[in-house]
């Protein structure tokens, strides 16, 4: 688990989120916070799609109900609109109880999503609710948003690097490897073993499949 900042200023749970991607298919990230009622008087330039402090910026992030004739379970995706030619997917399962949420900060907000396993697991004996354990930044996926100076800073960091991503540690401090090759080093896997086990997530987390490479 990784925390964004101590505590978000303001939470909000999006009740009809996954419902609406039941419906449509599709559900785009900037799409959909363009339409909420919320106003956060914020000019969204771009996406940091965020996998348990793996980073990968972009210029959307798409959630796909992925077909029930290609899954053994029910499944959604949630795929990057990547920056340069990186690619970034997780896959996740569906038949597990999901919850999303928009968060609000002073200079960025962030949609969140939390199986109510990942709070059982990871955060009940210290939070009293779910609500309360994502307002103090404790969620394993998420997509923050940003705005044009912070976003172009991101962008041009990681476009001097052949890596496909950078992670963020949780004392703050960001790493950016320069190669996808240092970037499996760091994680100890392979592109393949990554996808496979997602990351090597464990089972309560409820993502199935991840990839994150870049083009040769």
């Amino acid at each position: 688990m990784t925390e964004e900042r101590d505590g978000w200023s303001d939470i909000y749970r999006l009740p009809q989120f996954f419902d609406r991607l039941e419906d449509q298919q599709a559900v785009s990230i900037k799409e959909a916070v363009d339409e909420l009622e919320i106003d956060l008087e914020m000019d969204i330039e771009g996406i940091v799609y965020h996998d348990r402090g793996i980073r990968v910026p972009g210029y959307d992030a798409m959630f796909i109900q992925e077909s029930e004739e290609t899954r053994s379970v029910p499944a959604f995706s949630v795929e990057v609109g990547a920056v340069g030619p990186r690619s970034a997917w997780g896959v996740f399962d569906a038949s597990k109880e999901w919850d999303a949420y928009l968060l609000t900060a002073d200079d960025v907000a962030a949609i969140a999503w939390v199986s109510d396993d990942e709070f059982t697991f990871e955060e009940s004996k210290q939070f009293t609710s779910k609500d309360t354990a994502i307002g103090a930044g404790r969620f394993s996926f998420g997509v923050f948003l940003y705005e044009s100076t912070e976003w172009n800073s991101l962008v041009e960091e990681l476009e001097q690097t052949d890596s496909p991503a950078y992670l963020h540690h949780d004392d703050g401090s960001t790493y950016y490897p320069q190669t996808q090759p240092e970037f499996y080093r760091y994680v100890d896997s392979s592109p393949e073993e990554f996808r496979e086990s997602g990351g090597g997530a464990p089972g309560y987390l409820g993502l199935l499949e991840l990839e994150v490479t870049i083009d040769d």
